[in-house]
């Protein structure tokens, strides 16, 4: 992590508990801050608007990345390669190309392909094919809510739930598990939120769109071809370099500060996607524009902390004990609460 000094004076290291369960969460009572951050650097720099819009040739970058998928899982299959083949090739390849397809999800969930929503949900669908699991209308209704109420537990599907976060704790495996099946863990996020959850038509059409396109790979490629694209899935945002990107989003591991961006170089395969705090400050900028929000607000995002090394980090959460599913801010409704704490008061329960 580069190590940049904030702003808010720090609180000793004494005064931090030993042990996230003795304390839970990082509560604080000041909103989340994007949306202040939006507004002021709008202010200071109004070109940046010039950078919200779509990128149509993201759809170019989703059929390449599904028929990479459909490819590769086929053709393990129809050349009865060994298992190890299957997980090299999965962990290679699948994964890179998985994880480059949830970010397109992702683009398309804020309709930053096409101009039109229901061409954005056709990329959505489409991107989703590789995936085995229907996921792209669940994940943008609970990835707009993240936006929306960043650090509210009951709504907030991107952070633990208390169970969760009590179970795993501190524990070396506990926590390498818990990656290993973040595809399980993400499916079950919603039942801590209110309302629990939702089926429409939406939904439904997902689900009927990838269980038509299970069935014709299944058909095509046997259950290999079907077993290497849910090992892709798994690593792709599990126990990988890759997966390290959901810790280094919010996991709160500097003083002063709960969203966090990475600047190495995986953001040529990963699209930019490490770009997370000029992400949330400007959601409607796709992917390839990111960067140029930092160029130009250089003297805002330059100093705060952010991350060279997606594989330093995975390594770091896994084995420092002081690192857990606690080490998130999290925030009453719209950041009220009866103890407050001061923006400036805000300190990392993991230490820096």
């Amino acid at each position: 992590m580069t190590q940049v000094h904030s702003d808010a004076p720090a609180r000793p290291a004494a005064a931090r508990p030993a042990h996230l369960e003795e304390a839970g969460f990082l509560q604080v009572g000041f909103p989340q801050p994007h949306p202040g951050n939006t507004k002021r650097l709008l202010a200071a720099h109004p070109e940046i608007r010039r950078l919200i819009g779509n990128n149509p040739w993201s759809f170019v970058v989703i059929f390449g990345l599904v028929a990479t998928q459909l490819v590769a899982a086929i053709a393990l299959s129809r050349l009865h390669a060994p298992w190890w083949m299957f997980l090299l090739v999965a962990y290679t390849v699948g994964a890179v190309a998985d994880h480059g397809l949830f970010v397109m999800i992702h683009e398309a969930s804020h309709n930053m392909v096409f101009k039109k929503r229901v061409s954005n949900q056709f990329a959505g669908l489409f991107a989703n094919l590789p995936m085995v699991v229907p996921s792209f209308f669940s994940f943008q209704l609970y990835h707009m809510r993240h936006h929306a109420y960043q650090g509210e537990h009951d709504h907030d599907a991107d952070l633990a739930g208390f169970l969760e976060a009590r179970i795993i704790g501190h524990n070396f495996l506990k926590k390498a598990i818990w990656l290993l099946f973040f595809p399980v863990v993400q499916a079950l996020r919603p039942l801590h939120l209110h309302p629990r959850g939702f089926l429409d038509r939406r939904v439904l059409t997902n689900w009927g769109t990838q269980a038509a396109a299970m069935t014709a790979i299944g058909f095509v490629g046997g259950p290999a071809a079907l077993g290497y694209l849910m090992i892709s899935l798994f690593f792709a945002i599990g126990l990988h370099p890759l997966g390290a990107r959901w810790i280094q989003e919010h996991y709160t591991l500097e003083e002063g500060q709960e969203t966090f961006s990475y600047y190495g170089p995986a953001n040529v395969v990963a699209f930019n996607v490490g770009y997370h705090n000029e992400h949330h400050d400007f959601p409607s900028v796709p992917w390839n524009r990111l960067p140029e929000i930092r160029r130009i607000a250089a003297e805002h995002y330059d100093r705060l902390a952010s991350y060279q090394s997606w594989t330093k980090l995975l390594f770091v959460f896994l084995f420092d004990s002081r690192y857990s599913l606690y080490s998130r801010v999290t925030r009453d409704p719209r950041g009220q609460r009866k103890t407050v704490l001061d923006p400036g008061e805000l300190t990392t329960v993991a230490g820096s």
